[in-house]
């Protein structure tokens, strides 16, 4: 019988109880004592973020899968536990077994989102594990750091010992192999570091030194020993076919998550290269899963979990060229069990909508649009592959299908911005309003409502902006004014609702997405000042950071305000992502040149992503070099 970490007092008087209980339905419990692995897997944010995080999903459950691996779950305690845990002297602990986590041998955390690194010394902290990574001993978990984020990992890599770049699917095992081996040879904890930094894909960060310029930027990168390599590669899983790790059994959250959801991931990759967009790079090449498995699995998880929406999860779902099979597939299977077909990243187009008016229920809900520039000519600039006419044309079919509600998703400070491009966004949902004036009156649904948003541009490793610079943090609120004001302008604008992401948030995203080694001790301040949960803006405090930056003599403008030079060393330039710096580079002047580049489909555009040998590298016959 498991004997819960929190007595019933704390539990009361906390909010949410259920995210630090466990034992929810398929949840996996072992005998620790039958296992040679017990692995911790945290996402650093509150639970129902977590369990909606699909990467989690999948590890969980491929761990799992091994006899001799138990893996368990944890997430950032809210603030109120926080201070409970810290009062009374609770060590953080895994829901599975409710037992702490410094007892374990491995700590994995995901990393997905630059604002949530206070929260990973948060859970090391609260687990009792020393923040820095030099100062843990033999009886210390390893703590290894994978997901997005890890494509540059350098400004956190003090606090972590490990890092895995890529998809997890390829190498835990060999990692996991490792691990029992050194462990029965009697080897110590550097021994297997400096083993693992032989696996593919993952990256030792106390093994590398990195020199610095007189102007700050990098000098030389490199490892410490002759057999620790010099670059580290991507993990990929070439045949999602076959080699794609399927969940048969998810974990059902006592509470409701931000995703409640069955979540169905149909493709990795993206063809549309859009050079805003870090994913649509680092997940090259575009890998389709095959349409009858994912029947068969739709049906299988939809049993095991008793949830009543499927999610259909991709980077453009309306890109999977099985889609219409799949979702009428869906639709007819489960139409009698009142299932919901949630169909994310969607291009707005005739089958879209007509798929949606099936799906959605009589009252329909808002479609969104994401131009994410108000002019073509900007739109050219970063690729978007999208023109006014598409947009206008995918509205006026929705509004005609009975829509009345209109998202729109915008960037402002993108390279080459002018103030006309700013106004282009109130200009463009002016436009998309008149149209719904074009249906026939008697046709209508109610009032048009169109809701623009605009968050700010950051230049994100591995993509062709990686070169750009950033806007000071006004400059980012004169330019939401500008929009503002403009839209305020319009005919319709009592029909137009405006909102803007934090421009505080931005940039100190922009830091901690571009920084390096130095990082590390800023980031520890803030922390220890208070910063957690820096996510939410409710939580967000920019002047502790502002005061971190200060004390340990960090600039941020250094890493957000410098356009880069070409033959700049970058902090991640050590790993191979698959794209090459050469082809970012070149679409970092076919930018420049407002020039588009055709999508993978269209025409090859040597990425580089081809070596990895699947996927659509291989539909197309037209390379070129």
């Amino acid at each position: 019988m498991r004997e819960l970490a929190l007595p019933d007092e704390i539990l009361l008087s906390v909010d949410k109880a259920a995210r630090y209980i466990g034992g929810e339905v398929n949840a996996v419990i072992k005998d620790k004592d039958s296992v040679n692995i017990r692995f911790a897997m945290c996402f650093p944010d509150v639970y129902e973020i977590g369990m909606s995080n699909l990467g989690i999903m999948i590890l969980y459950d491929m761990f799992n899968q091994r006899d001799d691996v138990w893996c368990e779950r944890v997430f950032s305690p809210w603030p109120d536990l926080d201070a409970l845990m810290r009062k009374e002297h609770i060590p953080l602990f895994a829901l599975e077994s409710q037992e702490r986590l410094k007892d374990f041998d491995f700590l994995g955390i995901s990393l997905g989102y630059e604002m949530c690194y206070t929260n990973v010394l948060q859970v090391l902290d609260l687990s009792g594990i020393p923040l820095i990574s030099s100062e843990r001993g033999e009886d210390d978990p390893l703590v290894i750091g994978g997901g997005a984020c890890t494509y540059n990992p350098e400004p956190l890599a003090m606090f972590f010992d490990l890092f895995y770049i890529g998809e997890g699917e390829t190498s835990y095992d060999a990692l996991f192999d490792l691990y029992i081996e050194n462990q029965k040879n009697g080897g110590s904890r550097q021994d297997f570091l400096r083993k693992a930094a032989s696996v593919p894909g993952i990256y030792v960060p106390s093994l590398y030194e990195a020199a610095y310029k007189e102007d700050g930027t990098i000098a030389s990168f490199s490892p410490l020993y002759e057999d620790v390599p010099s670059v580290v590669e991507k993990q990929v899983v070439t045949d999602v076919r076959h080699e794609y790790h399927v969940i048969h059994r998810p974990v059902v959250p006592f509470i409701k998550a931000t995703q409640d959801r069955v979540t169905l991931e149909i493709m990795r990759g993206c063809i549309r290269g859009c050079r805003f967009c870090q994913a649509g790079m680092i997940y090259r090449p575009t890998r389709q899963r095959d349409v009858e498995e994912l029947k068969a699995t739709a049906k299988e998880m939809l049993d095991a979990t008793g949830h009543d929406e499927i999610s259909l999860s991709s980077l453009s779902s309306s890109d999977y060229e099985a889609l219409p099979e799949l979702v009428n597939f869906l639709i007819d299977e489960f139409q009698d069990q009142a299932v919901n077909i949630s169909l994310p990243s969607l291009r707005i187009d005739a089958f879209a909508l007509d798929v949606m008016s099936k799906v959605q229920d009589v009252r329909k809900s808002s479609l969104t649009f994401a131009p994410e520039a108000g002019s073509q000519r900007l739109r050219d600039v970063i690729n978007k592959g999208l023109t006014e006419e598409v947009i206008l044309k995918g509205a006026g079919e929705a509004f005609r299908g009975g829509w009345n509600r209109v998202k729109l998703y915008f960037m402002l400070g993108l390279p080459t911005e002018t103030e006309e491009d700013m106004k282009g966004i109130a200009h463009l949902a002016e436009k998309i309003a008149e149209e719904y004036y074009e249906v026939p009156k008697s046709e209508r649904h109610g009032k048009v409502q169109v809701n623009v948003s605009t968050s700010f541009f950051v230049p994100k490793p591995f993509t062709p902006f990686q070169w750009a610079k950033m806007c000071r943090e006004e400059d980012y609120t004169q330019k939401a004014r500008i929009v503002k004001s403009e839209i305020r302008s319009q005919l319709n604008q009592k029909s137009i609702h405006y909102s803007w992401h934090e421009p505080d948030v931005t940039v100190l995203e922009g830091v901690l997405a571009r920084g390096d080694r130095r990082l590390g001790p800023v980031i520890l301040a803030a922390y220890k000042k208070g910063a957690l949960f820096d996510a939410w803006t409710e939580m967000f405090r920019y002047d502790l950071w502002k005061e971190a930056f200060a004390e340990t003599g960090v600039d941020p403008d250094f890493y957000t305000l410098r356009e880069r030079t070409e033959d700049e060393i970058f902090p991640w330039d050590f790993i191979d992502a698959g794209v090459t710096k050469r082809f970012l580079l070149r679409e970092w002047k076919q930018a420049a040149e407002e020039k588009v580049t055709p999508n993978c489909r269209a025409k090859c555009s040597a990425c580089g992503a081809r070596k990895y040998g699947g996927g659509v590298c291989f539909e197309s016959t037209d390379p070129v070099f």
